[in-house]
Parts: structure tokens; C-alpha cells; sequence
């Protein structure tokens, strides 16, 4: 099996790198799914979040308001590390359950978002770190998702900084031109990195 970490920045376009890794024959294993999924009325996700932050957190029909969550960790580190100390350990349970039944000889892709804050770069063949020009993230959170542009802002603070992610990578992919650009970096980049490990009997690796 050949392990790849997948990570960036919100809005960094990791989304459209990892379906294209998928495309290419990956496995993907989404943590932010897995996290969604966990946060879910009735999974153990969502019980222990209202456990530790109220009832407050709530839609008036018993799931998780995402918005009012949010709003309050991304301005409060003590608030984020409570949620990340639920949420995590969940989530990296299910990744390597999901991970265990790709089987080994795939090529599996782990999409973490907080790779570097969580510290796992070191259990990965290959870390893939996608880039995009921060103004431009914060055009795609403002437009694209309805977010303000100080929320914008706080989600991106919240984050690694680019320079941390690409200290962790063994590639960079920079989202500074059009999705299509996007695409073929991705496809340039399993063919030089990814099929030389697949080759029977190869033990090449790109430099």
C-alpha cells in the first residue's frame, strides 16, 4: 500500500485534488466526512459536543448548528483544542478502519485538513500540500460559501500557515490559475510520484 497525505488550507482547493486522485485510481478517505458523518443526531460525535459546549449548539431539530459551533472555536483556541480532543481521536479511528479495508495493494489517500496541527506528516509514504493565494481563499469562503470576511479570516488563522504545511510535504501543488490547470498539476504529479511506485517489482522513488 502506498500511504499519501493529503492537506491545505480551507478553500485551498484540496476537494478538487482529492476527486482527481480518486479519478486516478486512489482510495480517498475524507477526515472532514468522517467528522460530518460522526456529527450526526444519535453518533457519539454530536452527544459529546452538546456534552461539553450546551445544548446551545443546536438546531431548533436536535442536529449540530454548524455556524454557531463554529463561530465560537475558530475565536477561541481553548474552545477549538476541547472540540479537536472529541472529534479527532473519533475520526482517526474510523479513517484507519476504512483505511485497513482498502486492502494493500491500493493506493490510499488520506484527506486531512489538520495534518500538520495534528502532527500525523510522519505515517505517510507521501505528503501532497495544496496551495492557493490567501486573498483569493478568502474571495472563494466570502462568495462561494456565504461566509463573512472576518469569519473568513479567523477560519484561515485557525490554520497551519503555508510555510508549515510545505515544511511536512514532500510536494506543493499551487491553486493559482483555473480548475483545469488545477487538474493537470494533479495528473502531472501521480505520474511522476505515484506510477513509478506501481511499476511490478519497482522500487523507484521520483526525486
Amino acid at each position: 500500500m502506498l500511504t499519501i497525505g493529503l492537506t491545505g488550507g480551507i478553500a485551498s482547493g484540496k476537494s478538487t485534488v482529492a476527486a482527481r486522485l480518486m479519478e486516478l485510481g486512489a482510495t480517498v478517505v475524507d477526515a472532514d466526512a468522517i467528522a460530518r458523518a460522526l456529527q450526526e443526531p444519535g453518533r457519539p460525535g454530536l452527544e459529546r459536543i452538546v456534552e461539553e459546549f450546551g445544548p446551545d449548539v443546536l438546531t431548533v431539530d436536535g442536529r449540530l448548528d454548524r455556524a454557531a459551533l463554529g463561530g465560537r472555536v475558530f475565536r477561541d483556541p481553548q474552545a477549538r483544542a476541547r472540540l479537536n480532543a472529541i472529534i479527532h481521536p473519533l475520526v482517526r479511528a474510523e479513517a484507519e478502519r476504512l483505511a485497513a479495508a482498502a486492502g494493500e495493494d491500493a493506493v490510499l489517500v488520506e484527506d486531512i485538513p489538520l495534518l500538520v496541527e495534528t502532527g500525523q506528516h510522519h505515517r505517510f509514504d507521501l505528503v501532497l500540500t495544496v496551495q492557493a493565494p490567501a486573498e483569493e481563499r478568502v474571495r472563494r469562503m466570502v462568495e462561494d460559501r456565504g461566509m463573512t470576511e472576518a469569519d473568513a479570516r479567523a477560519r484561515m488563522a485557525a490554520q497551519a500557515t503555508d510555510e508549515e504545511r510545505a515544511a511536512v510535504s514532500t510536494s506543493v501543488l499551487v491553486n493559482d490559475g483555473t480548475v483545469q490547470q488545477l487538474l493537470d498539476r494533479v495528473d502531472a504529479w501521480w505520474e511522476w510520484h505515484v506510477e513509478p511506485r506501481l511499476a511490478p517489482g519497482s522500487s523507484a522513488e521520483p526525486v
